[in-house]
C-alpha cells in the first residue's frame, strides 16, 4: 500500500470505529506496528485525529473523510460515471454542481469535452458551483462561464453553505443541477453527512430543470444523517457497473432512470 492509501484507510476504519489500536489495525491492513505508528503520528499532525496511547480517537472533523484523503477511493468508476453525466449536457446549458468527489471528476470532464467547445471564444457552457475546488480547476476555463456562490467553507469538501450561498441559488436557474450525495437510498432518496451541506444541495436540485445524482454503487441503498431531497426529486442516477440489479430495480421502480459507466 502506498502512504495514501494507507492514510485513506486509517481515516475510514476511524470514521468507522470511532477509534483505532495500533496492533489490530497494523494486522488488518497487513502492515507492521511502525509503519502505523508513524502514519497516526501524521495524520495527527494534519489534525485529523487524535493520538492516545496504544493508538487513536476520532476527532471534530473526521466523521467525514476531507476531499483529498477520498479522491482515490473508486477512481476508475468515478471517472466513467463523470463521463457518462457530462455527456447529459448540451452545450450552452446552466450547470450547477456541488463539491466532492465526483462531481469535481464530472467538472473535469466537461471542461474537456469537445462537444461543449464553441468556435470564437465565447463561453459555450456557464457553471454554477459552490465547491472551491471545482472553481480554482475551471476558472482558467474560457469556454467555461464560471459563477461561484458565496457562503461559510466546509474544510472538509470545500463547498461554501449558508445563508449567503442560498441568496445566491434562488435568484438563478440551472437546466440541470448534477450533485454527488453521501448516500442514495431508493426509498428515502438522497443524504449528505453535513445538514448545510445538504441543504445547498437541496436548493441547488430545485432551481433546476433536470436533477442528475452521480454516486458510485458504495453509495447506493445507504442513509445519511442529512436528506437533500426525496427520490421523486431526482430525474438520473449515473453510477457504476457493480450496482446490484435489484437495487438499480429499485430505483427505476421509484421513477428515476438509471445509467450505469
Amino acid at each position: 500500500m502506498t502512504s495514501h492509501d494507507r492514510w485513506n484507510a486509517l481515516l475510514a476504519i476511524l470514521a468507522r470505529d470511532g477509534k483505532v489500536e495500533v496492533d489490530a489495525v497494523a494486522g488488518e491492513l497487513g502492515v507492521s506496528a511502525a509503519t502505523v505508528r508513524r502514519d497516526l503520528d501524521h495524520l495527527d499532525r494534519q489534525q485529523m485525529l487524535t493520538r492516545t496511547r496504544g493508538g487513536a480517537v476520532v476527532n471534530a472533523i473526521s466523521y467525514d473523510l476531507p476531499l483529498q484523503y477520498k479522491a482515490a477511493r473508486h477512481a476508475p468508476e468515478k471517472h466513467r460515471i463523470a463521463t457518462a453525466a457530462a455527456a447529459l449536457v448540451s452545450a450552452g446549458a446552466v450547470v450547477g454542481l456541488n463539491g466532492g468527489t465526483t462531481t469535481t471528476e464530472v467538472a473535469r470532464s466537461l471542461a474537456t469535452s469537445a462537444d461543449l467547445h464553441r468556435q470564437g471564444g465565447e463561453p459555450s457552457l456557464t457553471l454554477v458551483t459552490n465547491a472551491l475546488n471545482i472553481a480554482n480547476e475551471l476558472v482558467v476555463r474560457r469556454h467555461v462561464k464560471l459563477v461561484v456562490i458565496g457562503g461559510v467553507a466546509m474544510p472538509a469538501s470545500y463547498e461554501l453553505i449558508g445563508p449567503l450561498a442560498d441568496g445566491v441559488l434562488r435568484e438563478i436557474s440551472l437546466d440541470v443541477a448534477i450533485l454527488g450525495v453521501d448516500a442514495l437510498d431508493p426509498e428515502r432518496g438522497a443524504f449528505a453527512h453535513h445538514e448545510g451541506e445538504a441543504g445547498i444541495n437541496r436548493l441547488m436540485a430545485s432551481r433546476a430543470h433536470r436533477v442528475v445524482v452521480v454516486a458510485d454503487s458504495s453509495k447506493l441503498g445507504m442513509r445519511a444523517f442529512a436528506r437533500i431531497c426525496p427520490c421523486e426529486d431526482i430525474d438520473v442516477l449515473v453510477t457504476d457497473g457493480d450496482a446490484p440489479a435489484v437495487t438499480v430495480r429499485r430505483f427505476a421502480d421509484a421513477g428515476i432512470e438509471v445509467i450505469q459507466a
